[in-house]
């Protein structure tokens, strides 16, 4: 069984232009080093929930599964919209997550996207990160990317 993202996912995506942003963001943002020790492994949650806030967004740390939830959208009972962020080994991962009408439409990292995309052999690195200061400049781009995805979606939710 092949599995197909959903088309409003793939307009939303298409339309902010994501994969040539990613790939942006992954080739900026790459351990060009051999040192293992170049990456900013260990992190503060509350760092980064500062930095989060300082980007404008509120973040929960979800201590289970080790990841942080941002930018809760629901104030339409037609969908929900949410950003989670995991933190590992001094890279980001990045999931957007969706519901519409309580099916989910996505929940997938962005390195799937790109194959739905473009080609399913691709793989766009996960950006990786030295400094608080690397990881700021990940988020705000990262944050910028999910606000064009976030209102190019919301605006095709409403005219169904």
């Amino acid at each position: 069984m092949s599995l197909e993202m959903k088309p409003e996912i793939k307009v939303a995506l298409e339309k902010i232009k994501f994969v040539d942003r990613y790939k942006l963001l992954s080739g900026k943002y790459q351990n060009n080093s051999n040192d293992v020790d170049d990456k900013l492994e260990r992190y503060d949650i509350e760092d980064v929930k500062a930095i989060i806030k300082k980007l404008g967004y509120d973040a929960e740390f979800d201590k289970k599964e080790k990841f942080f939830k941002v930018g809760v959208l629901d104030e339409s009972p037609n969908y929900k919209i949410w950003f989670n962020i995991i933190l590992e080994y001094g890279m980001t991962e990045f999931i957007w997550v969706v519901y519409h009408h309580d099916e989910v439409r996505l929940g997938s990292p962005w390195s799937v996207y790109s194959r739905f995309l473009v080609d399913p052999k691709e793989r766009i690195k996960k950006p990786v990160y030295r400094s608080y200061e690397e990881l700021e400049q990940i988020l705000k781009e990262a944050f910028s990317m999910y606000d064009d995805f976030k209102g190019e979606l919301i605006n095709l939710y409403n005219e169904h």
